[in-house]
């Protein structure tokens, strides 16, 4: 839906989670086996994949301002389940949070959370204002102020809303 390029470091993991479902044509990735390779996830682990989707989406709501979209786990409890650890490496004593368990969709999503903490960039991961979009997009502009995944579309369908609203 959006022509940005992707989040940097570990949040294109949480992007390309959020962006699994198209809201507007309700198509989700994870029905398809293609999908759910993307993230390494079996057709099992996949509610459990949309829950945290889901959670995610209300948090990146939330970096924007937005109220959540729906009723959800929140998802410092999901979080909660996937364990990390501090890596020391022996060479130049530089330390990372790594996942207790690396397979789990869980624990990547934990690590990339934290790696965007530490790097101070997790609150400009965002989800469109559009309520028939959710998209979610890395907001590079300057003040961290972004509305919309995309100005071309979102952003103009709003603008032409709020035109023909005071007519």
């Amino acid at each position: 839906m959006t022509e940005r390029s992707p989040a940097p470091g570990g949040l294109a993991l949480v992007e390309a989670l959020v962006n699994t479902l198209d809201i507007g044509s309700g198509a989700d990735a994870l029905d398809t086996a293609e999908g759910r390779a993307r993230f390494g996830i079996t057709r099992d682990e996949v509610e459990d994949a949309r829950a945290l989707r889901e959670s995610l989406r209300v948090a990146l709501l939330a970096h924007a301002g937005h109220p959540p979209h729906r009723e959800v786990t929140p998802l410092g409890e999901l979080l909660a389940g996937a364990p990390l650890l501090v890596a020391v490496d022996q060479g130049d004593g530089s330390a990372t949070l790594a996942p207790a368990n690396e397979g789990p969709l869980l624990s990547r999503v934990a690590a990339a959370v934290a790696e965007a903490l530490v790097a101070g960039t997790w609150s400009r991961l965002k989800a469109c204002e559009a309520a028939d979009c959710l998209w979610a997009y890395y907001d590079r502009s300057p003040a961290g102020r972004g509305r919309w995944c995309s100005m071309q579309v979102c952003g103009a369908r709003a603008k032409m809303r709020r035109y023909r609203a005071k007519g």
